[in-house]
């Protein structure tokens, strides 16, 4: 078997990362040697492989998903936007520039499909299949001409495509019809059909809708699969909840000790890696919120300030909305107070930025003995250490290089009283050290909170994994699906005008 298939979508947030990685779980299920691929991904939410590359963290869950390593060629081409109009261009897991996006679909990004296609021709001389995942809607007709991620892919791969919408946005038969009615008629080829995401009710009362679309199109679904909570791991392009709501699905269950343990994240512009937070909210008794207001941090028994693309933005925008007056409060009164790369290095006396913002030198808010300085060079690496007499494992993304002139040691940072900061994404994945710094926050918070004593979350994250595979075996038709990706889209599928414009 020397599979493909590419999982495209009506919309951004169709469920594309989530599908990809449920038919990549069912595929290693029945043994198929399977890997991920995602040729342009635009996201702040990264990771770093073992060899120091930087990719999407969607695609590093879906090489969990595969249980393989994940590597660069994974996802050649990652966007991480800085501003309204300008993203950092990651290739091959390293940094080559900041571009504008006139800029990059001017001509740049046309450049780049032979190293997209070279990735891809790689993962799929080592794999028996390779689930590509597309991006946006494959029919956004102003980019078709630049595209390498959607159709631009699937034309030069050669691969079938599957299209996914949400049916819980509504409006899914129409979406399905204009998405196939916008390609050119080479792009509808290899169109094979649609799954449907996120359906709610009884599915016999949806057959007959997709027996006409199979009237109108030519084209069969693959499957209906229904509405589950909590299936939302490591998205790309954003938060998923409100700021005022809790992130995602927390675990809904009774606390070990008598009180919750409340945490705030603040929410700064261009946040990156929100990931970071989802192991607390595994925690039973954790309840996390992104809050954008000072009065939010009033009850907080922990406050967080995370990652950013912006650090001087993020530091700005604190103190524009008295957030910066509130955090240096906490800290003058012993309240916990934990930053995490971009918030660790705003915690700090200064900045000196000539690279990101290019603001030059910046106060910060002096939480932290640390002087800032930006390095044109990003740091890609995935330490291990140990912190409150527990092994931690996390990963470094970040051009700020921190010089730490007091306070206790704290993973690479430091820590004054009850502030802390690091460098480290993913160090409260570490389940021993979690535990010990939740049971620190609650000490001098004052809270009969005790952390769960068998909380695993490489365990919980297998279930997710797991549920995903079994959306995908349950609710899809298997062997159609199997026929798709080792043989590639069906013969003779009708055009449906008016197809692309010229």
């Amino acid at each position: 078997m020397n599979g493909g298939l590419l999982v495209a979508g009506t919309t951004s947030d169709a469920g594309k990362s989530v599908v990809t990685a449920g038919i990549c779980r069912w595929l290693v299920r029945q043994g198929v040697k399977v890997a991920p691929f995602k040729a342009q991904n635009m996201s702040l939410n990264s990771f770093v492989t073992r060899e120091g590359a930087e990719i999407g963290r969607a695609q590093a869950m879906q090489a969990q998903a595969c249980r393989v390593e994940p590597t660069a060629h994974m996802n050649p081409v990652l966007l991480k936007p800085g501003g309204e109009r300008s993203s950092q261009v990651v290739l091959l897991g390293r940094p080559v520039g900041e571009m504008s996006a006139r800029g990059y679909h001017g001509g740049r990004q046309e450049r780049l499909l032979g190293t997209v296609l070279d990735s891809l021709a790689e993962l799929r001389a080592s794999h028996d299949a390779v689930i590509c995942e597309g991006a946006g809607s494959p029919a956004e007709i102003n980019l078709r001409r630049t595209d390498i991620v959607n159709m631009g892919i699937a034309r030069g791969a050669g691969l079938p495509v599957l299209v996914v919408g949400d049916i819980d946005r509504g409006g899914v038969f129409a979406s399905f019809f204009g998405t196939v009615a916008l390609l050119a008629p080479e792009d509808q080829a290899l169109v094979a059909g649609f799954l449907v995401n996120k359906f709610r009710g009884d599915v016999s009362l949806l057959e007959p809708g997709l027996e006409m679309l199979h009237g109108l199109t030519g084209r069969r679904t693959y499957g209906v699969l229904p509405f589950r909570h909590g299936l939302g791991i490591d998205e790309e392009d954003g938060l998923r909840v409100s700021l005022r709501g809790t992130v995602r699905e927390s675990v809904v269950a009774s606390p070990v000790g008598e009180d919750v343990l409340r945490i705030a994240v603040c929410a700064v512009p261009l946040m990156s890696n929100f990931t970071d937070v989802d192991a607390l909210a595994a925690e039973p008794g954790v309840v996390v919120r992104f809050v954008d207001r000072p009065e939010e941090l009033a009850d907080a028994d922990l406050v967080i300030v995370p990652g950013t693309r912006g650090t001087v933005r993020a530091l700005q925008w604190l103190r524009e909305r008295g957030l910066a007056d509130a955090i240096a409060r906490r800290a003058a009164e012993q309240r916990p107070v934990l930053g995490i790369c971009g918030g660790f290095q705003l915690l700090g006396e200064h900045i000196e930025d000539d690279v990101e913002s290019r603001a030059g030198h910046v106060d910060g808010l002096g939480l932290l003995p640390v002087r800032v300085r930006f390095d044109r060079e990003k740091t890609l690496t995935r330490p291990v250490g140990e912190a409150l007499g527990e092994r931690v494992e996390g990963y470094e993304i970040h051009h700020g290089v921190a010089e730490v002139t007091g306070g206790e040691p704290f993973l690479d940072g430091c820590r004054v009283g009850q502030t802390w900061g690091t460098h480290w994404h993913g160090s409260l994945e570490s389940d021993g050290f979690r535990r010990a710094f939740l049971r620190e926050v609650a000490a001098a918070a004052g809270r009969r909170f005790v952390p769960a004593p068998d909380t695993s979350f490489a365990a919980l994250r297998e279930e997710q994994l797991d549920r995903l595979g079994d959306l995908i075996e349950h609710h899809a038709d298997t062997d159609a699906l199997w026929r798709l990706i080792e043989s590639g889209a069906p013969q003779g599928l009708p055009f449906i005008p008016p197809g692309a414009p010229a």
